[in-house]
């Protein structure tokens, strides 16, 4: 697989989807004393989706990454945050729920729990559709279209259950079921993480295929680095419910301006003998995110750290020319003034 070819945007891109301040906190049952604890899962997430573009999500497990879709959606409800889709407020008066969610839909990494096991495949693509007022002869027609579009003939699969296909096939069903609406923007949740690798880049080909012929905009969140950068345009790295860098994939992968995201990509697995270390890229295990650090989220952990990460918590601003003005991270190494001795020596 090849990286993605750069997004040729023809001018300066606008954002589809824009996020600010998204909070979450979950309590935690059974606190000692009954002390309200709280797990600070998503603690104030801001980034933008631009038109056209391929977003990936990545970082540790438990960082944030699935919450966050799940904010986006409002499956799960946000403490606070604001979502502006296409220059409109989504909520407040503003775009509907009902059509924020006709715009912006969602493929999960759990094919068979995403599917209702009583519902054929025509009848869970057609069934979007016609809640939202397509006849029920055009959302058959549709389904059908797609299912032929995602490479499932309709006449074996379309009356089949979940049950009776494959992983494979099922997922190809929720991304045609996802496109049943039209969207402008899908949020691919680990949905090809569950696939055997043939299966996962044929899935991957069709994604990329899908997002040309439709026009579409992707968050794409994985676990798998190789994956995130053959599929992205720009990169989000997240770090116990912050953001830490965000960037040009190429700016991110090979010359990444936070500590954490460095580590990362040292991660990435190697079939070069040369290129293999039994030292662990990043030390220790992730915080609690119950009591996280204060200051800097990382310094537990970052080998760059100094007395004032511990007690400055830093801004996501740009962090030099290497990147452009698109590439930010979250460290103070890179603003002048933090008192952070690397960044006065820039």
């Amino acid at each position: 697989m090849s990286a993605a070819a750069p997004l040729d945007r023809g001018g300066p891109a606008q954002p589809l989807l824009t996020v600010r301040g998204l909070v979450k906190h979950f309590a935690v049952k059974g606190s000692l004393f009954g002390a309200k604890a709280m797990v600070r899962a998503v603690d104030g997430v801001d980034f933008e989706i631009l038109k056209g573009e391929t977003l990936g999500v990545v970082g540790e497990s438990g960082c944030g990454k699935s919450t966050t879709a799940r904010l986006l959606m409002h499956l799960i409800e946000p403490d606070a945050g604001t979502l502006i889709f296409d220059g409109e407020t989504v909520g407040d008066g503003g775009l509907t729920m009902r059509e924020f969610r006709r715009q912006v839909q969602m493929v999960f990494q759990d094919s068979y729990a995403s599917l209702n096991p009583r519902l054929t495949v025509e009848a869970s693509i057609a069934f979007g559709p016609q809640v939202h007022g397509v006849q029920a002869r055009q959302a058959v027609d549709r389904a059908h279209g797609l299912l032929d579009r995602v490479g499932l003939d309709p006449s074996r699969f379309a009356g089949r259950y979940p049950h009776e296909l494959s992983g494979g096939q099922r997922q190809r069903v929720n991304i045609a079921r996802a496109l049943a609406l039209q969207p402008r923007l899908l949020i691919l949740d680990e949905a090809v993480s569950a696939l055997d690798k043939s299966v996962e880049a044929q899935v991957l080909n069709l994604l990329l295929d899908l997002k040309e012929e439709f026009g579409l905009t992707y968050l794409f969140i994985s676990h798998d680095l190789n994956v995130v950068r053959f599929m992205s345009d720009r990169v989000a790295v997240m770090y116990l419910g912050k953001m830490a860098e965000i960037g040009p994939a190429g700016a991110v992968f090979d010359k990444a301006a936070h500590p954490y995201s460095a580590a990362l990509t040292r991660s990435m697995p190697s079939m070069d003998p040369d290129h293999r270390t039994e030292e662990a890229p990043i030390a220790g295990d992730p915080p609690n995110p119950i009591n996280p650090p204060t200051g800097c989220r990382f310094h537990t952990r970052c080998t760059f750290a100094e007395s004032v990460c511990s007690t400055r918590v830093p801004a996501l601003d740009p962090v030099g020319p290497e990147g452009g003005p698109s590439h930010l991270a979250a460290c103070l190494m890179h603003e002048p003034g933090s008192g952070h001795s690397k960044a006065e020596a820039s």
